[in-house]
């Protein structure tokens, strides 16, 4: 089924919502002041974030709405690390939060993309111009000083040696600073939607810090000894560097956040370790009418499901979870082909109307109203059924609504 809405009723009721920024749990004088400073940002609209506020003891910090189902989409504390600040209106007027390893922010252009609508602060710019900055004065680099592993920082030729030899090892050169990405650094970056959230690679890999590292735009990639590759912590590292206030705040009275404050049923078909590390995403295989659930590598869920029928195929690519109703009514009107025509009432529109009520925890996922939702009225998941949608047994619908929150990976296929 689609969406009751019109993309431009969809539009224009986010922007009647407005903001939803909840002041931390603090005197009345820091709760005022903590508003105060958001007067002229613009905050996430209610999209169906998360509506409890949890409190990171580790940390002394909390989380909550947007920033709370982002950091739970993309990994958590084993990719950016816990919250070291509460959200704040960053120098660029963005609302923000700072992590152990890296800046969020929300942008609310990308709110009508299908691309995720928060990214991450340039730290690993900040941090690169910080350790290069030995200009002198009259705006050169300086000679004394500095580091002078240059050709790190700088990128390489498209047709030369090193970027031939990234490309035969599956990875990219970025045509943006000319550096190249490959190997486990390539591998992190494409799990983990590095174009968005990493951006472009400003240095070719280097050691630094003891281990081999990565400069990106937004962060630095680190590899150990055995392998393995995670951010650095320049959240942390630059947080003082940036003014941002870390100081931990009040929790009492606030649940201490664990993964079980979000659950109403347990996951109906579990496959693998719910504990497992990496980023949130789904899975959808039109040929199989299948639905699978993975955290990282890990698939931790699967179901069949029911997709569109001709000619309202389900649309195929990479989306992400952009809305979310507990319930809603879904209406349209087709033509005599069976082809969607209009969506709600479709007024002066001539055809055949549909109006299926309150339909289950709806999770829309792209630009063509098609959501991931309870399916009550049919029992025929493994065989296309719907308008477009992906239609899930009640039980999966209800743990998918609660397991993947705002800015989770959606890739359909054939």
């Amino acid at each position: 089924m689609k969406r009751l809405l019109s993309l431009a009723a969809f539009a224009l009721t986010l922007s009647l919502v407005g903001g939803i920024f909840t002041p931390n749990v603090q005197t009345a004088s820091a709760a005022n002041n903590a508003v105060d400073q958001f007067a002229n940002v613009e905050l996430p609209p209610d999209l169906g974030q998360a509506s409890l506020q949890a409190y990171v003891p580790d940390t002394g910090h909390t989380l909550r709405g947007y920033f709370l189902d982002y950091w739970r989409a993309n990994g958590g504390k084993a990719v950016y690390g816990d919250p070291i600040s509460e959200p704040f209106a960053s120098a660029d007027g963005l609302y923000s939060q700072a992590f152990e390893k890296g800046v969020f922010q929300f942008r609310l252009e990308l709110v009508w993309t299908d691309a995720p609508s928060v990214t991450l602060m340039n730290l690993g710019d900040h941090s690169l111009n910080d350790r290069l900055d030995t200009f002198r004065n009259d705006g050169r680099r300086g000679g004394g000083g500095g580091d002078r592993r240059t050709s790190s920082w700088k990128g390489v030729a498209p047709d030369g040696a090193t970027a031939t030899r990234a490309i035969a090892d599956g990875g990219v050169w970025n045509e943006t600073t000319g550096n190249t990405i490959s190997g486990a650094f390539y591998g992190w970056y494409a799990q983990n939607e590095g174009p968005h959230y990493l951006g472009n690679p400003i240095s070719q890999p280097v050691r630094d810090r003891g281990l081999l590292v990565q400069y990106f735009d937004g962060g630095i990639l680190m590899q150990d000894s055995t392998g393995a590759v995670t951010l650095a912590s320049l959240g942390s590292e630059m947080a003082n560097h940036l003014g941002i206030d870390t100081s931990p705040v009040d929790g009492s009275g606030l649940p201490v956040f664990d993964e079980s404050l979000f659950f109403e049923i347990y996951n109906p078909n579990p496959m693998g370790d719910m504990a497992a590390t990496g980023k949130r995403w789904i899975e959808i295989s039109i040929s199989e009418q299948r639905l699978y659930a993975y955290q990282g590598d890990t698939l931790i869920s699967t179901t069949l499901v029911s997709t569109g029928i001709p000619p309202n195929n389900t649309e195929q690519g990479v989306f992400h979870v952009r809305y979310k109703l507990e319930k809603t009514d879904m209406a349209g009107i087709t033509d005599s082909n069976g082809q969607v025509i209009a969506l709600g009432e479709g007024e002066g529109q001539s055809g055949t109307p549909y109006d299926v009520k309150d339909v289950p925890h709806v999770m829309y996922f792209n630009y063509d109203a098609e959501a991931l939702h309870g399916a009550y009225w049919h029992n025929n998941f493994g065989t296309p059924m719907s308008h477009g949608c992906v239609n899930l047994p009640l039980d999966m619908a209800t743990f998918l609504f609660d397991w993947a929150p705002l800015g989770t990976m959606v890739w359909v296929h054939a």
